[in-house]
């Protein structure tokens, strides 16, 4: 995992443990965020990836699934945040 400072400030100050933005690269969905960066999220069908990989305790991650990242051309994580509202897609 490849944070930039700004990610690790930001990670730090929202209370999103690394194990999350783990788990949010290795099931997360991919949207394109522009300028070649990719925006990173929990939806359904990712949620049910969590779900199938962890089984039993999935239910004690699901409060822990409303995160984003925002994942640079370079692979570096930009940012990362709690999702407050449902993500658009065009």
């Amino acid at each position: 995992m490849n944070l930039t400072e700004h990610a690790r400030i930001r990670s730090q100050q929202r209370s999103i443990p690394p194990v999350m933005v783990d788990l949010l690269l290795q099931f997360g969905t991919t949207e394109s965020a522009g300028d070649g960066a990719n925006k990173m999220f929990f939806d359904k069908s990712a949620r049910r990836r969590v779900q199938a990989y962890f089984g039993q305790i999935a239910p004690l991650l699901n409060q822990h699934l409303d995160l984003y990242a925002v994942v640079g051309s370079d692979d570096q994580i930009i940012t990362v945040g709690h999702r407050l509202e449902r993500i658009r897609r065009h």
